[in-house]
């Protein structure tokens, strides 16, 4: 369950992104608001970021209650 709740989580960031600066790049060229369009861009590449965190792939490490014994 966790896993597909995970993959939602993802999907709808990068949904989020994509708008985000698609909306910021819009903002800075056709409505020449360099401010408001500069933070949606930026906001949009840091969901592309935790994206990226978020998917690569880590070893599965034993919990720690196992490695007590």
């Amino acid at each position: 369950m966790a896993c597909i709740m995970a993959g939602t989580i993802l999907s709808i960031l990068m949904l989020a992104g994509v708008l985000l600066t698609g909306g910021g790049v819009y903002a800075l060229v056709k409505k020449r608001d360099r401010k408001r369009g500069a933070l949606m861009v930026v906001a949009g590449l840091v969901m592309f970021g935790n994206v990226a965190i978020m998917a690569i792939p880590v070893p599965d490490v034993p919990p720690v209650a196992d490695s007590i014994r």
